[in-house]
């Protein structure tokens, strides 16, 4: 059950990641209100407690993350951008979260 548990809390630290992004990129890019940074802000300050709550040293945390926000960029491809993601999308996003398994989940001796 822990890798569960660590599995949703790498997806709870994407999303607050893309939103703290995407909020930004739709004032700057789309004309949208400038007080969007103020929750973009709020939710990167989010994204970086949330960081900080993983139970292993952070370069792993940080390597094993990425596997994690391949994924869920995908899929905020499908649901927000309503873009349906190609095989190579699904492909590449699997083959990010087996290299999140295989950092965060292998055996250790130290």
């Amino acid at each position: 059950m822990p890798e569960l548990k660590t599995i949703s809390l790498f997806m709870l630290t994407a999303l607050a990641e893309i939103i703290g992004c995407y909020l930004p990129y739709l004032w700057l890019r789309e004309g949208k209100t400038i007080w969007l940074l103020v929750p973009a802000a709020l939710s990167l300050a989010v994204f970086t407690w949330l960081l900080t709550l993983h139970p292993t040293a952070s370069g792993r945390v940080y390597a094993a993350y990425g596997g994690v926000y391949i994924f869920m960029a995908v899929l905020w491809l499908w649901i927000v951008d309503g873009i349906r993601p190609t095989t190579w999308d699904m492909i590449g996003s699997a083959v990010a979260l087996l290299g999140m398994a295989i950092i965060m989940f292998a055996p250790r001796t130290t």
